[in-house]
């Protein structure tokens, strides 16, 4: 089963984006956490394969004086 979803266009004085929103089930059936990296390309006019980040965001860790 497919999720449809529409490609949103934002012109912007500074540059111009395309957006494209991901379905709640289909983010959570792939674990996908806010500000994962992602990459795409293009595999014909017809495909664009999407696939996470190989580098992970490195997090400050904070520690406890003792």
């Amino acid at each position: 089963m497919g999720y449809p979803v529409k490609i949103q266009k934002v012109e912007r004085p500074t540059n111009r984006s395309y957006y494209v929103n991901f379905p709640v089930a289909l983010a959570q059936a792939i674990g996908l956490e806010k500000a994962e990296n992602f990459e795409w390309w293009i595999e014909d006019k017809n495909t664009l394969i999407l696939q996470r980040s190989r580098t992970k965001t490195l997090r400050k860790l904070k520690f406890k004086k003792t």
